[in-house]
């Protein structure tokens, strides 16, 4: 029998799983670098990466931290954008269509980068994104998985067409590299980040004026000097634009909500990936794992705000089609998100006037692109270069650019200095090894010791051992390469431990 929606708790299941403490509101004039409007996950990134590398930050947010438009997300964390890679390469060029997809995988790196470094426990995993066929799919559709698979792969991402998605069925493309995690506890980590490098957070405390000279923002009737202001709004504020460049910009926005059920299945039910078809709207499905049982999260019905009477009748037909995808499902909860579209399908990020600073248009990708907004926005007030500001900036002035060669242009970024860590295919064999982890792979007709470290990076060895050269074997439970003719053992790295051996493995380059 169908679930009855109206019985389920009608709040992000992330809000009581993950509460982030109450924070006290503006109660005095100050001073800061920089203001950050909005403390969800793009304004708690930019603070972080503002405070990190030496600017004082104080954050303001209306209500609480994360509880907004970042705490009711799907958590999906994918390059992957809503318009297809061959639609966005049409419009926009191959190279630049590389450089969307480029920036969602160096946003999700960020995060990882900060989980790692910071140790907040919010369950982030690397995982598997599939696009998958929509019920009823003609020839069409199944091709356009195919061209957009082949086009992926040989814009150097890991990419590949399958005819048999998991869990779901039918055809489908398979993204490596995506990422899933619990969105408010990565939020409240960020915000324990912020406030121990001196950043400051006020909750109750909404923005109500900005004047541009001297630069401030006034809150609770407190006014905050500043030297630069980042809007991290969602939908942005105009803060110190000119109502005009504001109304321009909105124009250019359209605003959809979208609807998600949630539930228990049993542990192991369902394959940890991030599941979204080819329908539109599209659905999107991923989970939350626990010690016990899995929780799925499934959305989708979007509409623009406003324009659907009967809301009820789309949290009724996900909770259809999941149980008819899930039989055994335990539905929990249910919510509404809103998402923001812009009219090309890339945000906008970067500023309409002076030290103002803002991302939004996010769509799909809001958790993904939020970030990258952060990013963007931080470089920009640190004055270091970017390789997406001109790509994402809101005057789009580089798509005009027919001869962009992006990749050479940007080589020396930090982000293409270790690109190999997440796409393209010359190190696609090595990233089949997980992170944390070794295996034996055939790498230039050679069996090499591929050691890949929880960053991504790779440490390669000749995987025979240099007593005599037996083939050495990964010790999961221990974390050494060890031989399995005579017993000596090595380290990830390919230093000794233990004899016979004396030297270490070589490197396979040398060989």
């Amino acid at each position: 029998m169908p679930t009855d929606v109206s019985s389920l708790r009608a709040e992000p299941y992330w809000t009581e799983s993950g509460p982030i403490p109450a924070l006290d509101p503006l109660g005095a004039d100050t001073r800061a670098d920089v203001v950050v409007v909005g403390a969800g996950l793009t304004g708690l990134t930019a603070a972080y990466l503002l405070a990190t590398a030496g600017k004082s930050v104080v954050v303001l947010e209306r209500g609480r931290c994360g509880q907004v438009d970042s705490g009711h997300t799907s958590a999906h964390l994918t390059m992957v954008t809503d318009r297809p890679l061959p639609t966005l390469a049409r419009a926009l060029g191959d190279t630049h269509a590389q450089a969307v997809w480029d920036a969602g995988l160096a946003a999700i790196a960020q995060i990882d980068d900060i989980v790692r470094g910071r140790g907040i426990a919010c369950d982030f995993a690397w995982v598997d994104g599939y696009r998958h066929a929509s019920r009823g799919a003609d020839g069409t559709e199944l091709e356009s998985l195919r061209v957009e698979a082949d086009l992926a792969a040989a814009l150097g991402f890991d990419a590949e067409f399958v005819s048999d998605v998991p869990l779901v069925g039918g055809a489908g493309v398979r993204f490596a590299e995506q990422a899933r995690f619990h969105p408010r506890k990565y939020m409240a980590g960020l915000a324990q980040a912020v406030l121990s490098q001196g950043g400051r957070i006020f909750e109750q405390s909404e923005a109500s004026s900005f004047t541009a000279e001297p630069l401030a923002v006034t809150a609770n009737g407190y006014t905050i000097a500043c030297q630069d202001i980042v809007i991290a709004t969602h939908n942005p504020i105009v803060g110190i634009t000119s109502q005009a460049a504001a109304a321009r910009l909105q124009a250019r926005l359209s605003l959809y909500t979208t609807y998600v059920v949630a539930g228990r299945v049993e542990k192991g039910a369902i394959p940890d990936a991030l599941f979204w078809d080819t329908a539109d709207p599209y659905h999107y499905l991923g989970f939350e794992p626990h010690a016990d049982h899995d929780l799925v999260i499934f959305g989708g019905e979007d509409h623009k705000t406003g324009q659907m009477a009967d809301t009820t009748a789309c949290y009724s037909a996900l909770a259809g089609a999941l149980q008819s995808l899930l039989p055994g499902i335990t539905l929990t909860h249910r919510w509404s998100g809103q998402v923001v579209e812009s009219v090309d399908g890339l945000p906008f990020i970067g500023h309409l006037t002076g030290h103002q600073h803002f991302a939004t248009g996010c769509a799909g990708n809001g958790l993904t692109f939020g970030t990258l907004g952060a990013m963007i926005c931080t470089d920009a007030i640190l004055g270091r270069p970017n390789p997406w500001t001109e790509l994402f900036a809101p005057d789009r002035s580089i798509l005009g650019r027919a001869l962009w060669d992006y990749v050479k242009e940007n080589a020396e970024s930090a982000y293409y200095l270790v690109r190999d860590r997440f796409a393209g295919a010359q190190s696609r064999s090595l990233r089949t090894v997980p992170r944390g982890t070794g295996a034996i792979v055939t790498v230039d007709g050679r069996k090499t010791a591929v050691y890949r470290d929880e960053t991504g990076a790779t440490v390669l060895r000749s995987a025979a051992c240099t007593h005599l050269g037996c083939t050495v074997a990964w010790n999961p439970a221990e974390r050494t390469w060890d031989c399995p003719c005579h017993g000596s053992r090595f380290r990830p790295d390919g230093s000794v431990i233990s004899g016979p051996a004396e030297a270490p493995l070589t490197d396979p380059s040398s060989t």
